[in-house]
């Protein structure tokens, strides 16, 4: 089992995870060896772009699209900043466009520095899928934890990118603006559960799980 921040590379895929932030946040960066075409989801809050600039020059990757899979400030503050720097656009889900237009107010709640902020190039609809070189990547709207928050599912990796939807042992939670915990559990119903057990997970936060483990072990998925 991988650990957060460790790498992987898979025939011409490259997969880098780095917990970046006050709150750790997993920023996935997508490669392609063969076009060094690169998709980076949930950059972070703005504090470690050195590390993931430092990560995207090892191996020489040009960033195509930035991926936020939910409008919280650990998760979307470093996009106008890296945006700026790659010049790649930014998708996001339009129903988290309030939250992220009253992110002072986040950064208020966590006494950090209001970030930057940068129109969103994208309404990341569900279904929706890009490309990194001939890897695809497909966008699954999730609500419950935010109204407008994603997963990315990587058919070919049998991997899911969940956000803070589903955690190792543990949900999103739903009890700030725009949470509904009936719509999380079942979007997770839905949406995760169906997807083949051996599936792996990179949560929003903290370490990987699969979706078999989540459906043995999780005591929130219980009864599901």
């Amino acid at each position: 089992m991988l650990t957060v921040g460790a790498s992987i590379q898979s025939r011409e895929v490259i997969h880098e995870i780095l917990p970046t932030g006050a709150l750790q946040c997993n920023c996935s960066v997508f490669g392609d060896e063969n076009t060094r075409e690169a998709i980076v989801i949930d950059p972070g809050d703005g504090t470690d772009l050195v590390r993931l600039q430092q990560v995207l020059d090892a191996h020489a990757l040009k960033v195509k699209a930035i991926i936020i899979t939910h409008a919280h400030i650990d998760h979307i503050g470093a996009a106008a900043k890296l945006k700026a720097s790659t010049g790649a656009p930014v998708y996001m889900n339009s129903n988290d466009k309030t939250l992220y237009d009253h992110i002072d107010m986040q950064a208020q709640w966590l006494n950090m520095r209001v970030p930057a902020q940068t129109e969103i190039d994208v309404d990341a609809r569900d279904g929706s899928t890009l490309t990194c070189g001939a890897t695809e990547l497909t966008l699954i709207h999730t609500p419950g934890h935010t109204q407008g928050s994603l997963c990315v599912l990587v058919p070919s990796e049998q991997l899911l990118i969940a956000g803070d939807t589903l955690f190792r042992d543990s949900v999103g939670r739903t009890d700030l603006p725009g949470g509904d915990h009936r719509m999380l559990l079942g979007s997770i119903k839905d949406k995760l559960l169906t997807l083949p057990a051996e599936t792996r997970v990179i949560p929003g936060h903290g370490d990987e799980t699969t979706i078999g483990r989540e459906c043995e072990h999780n005591p929130f998925l219980q009864g599901l």
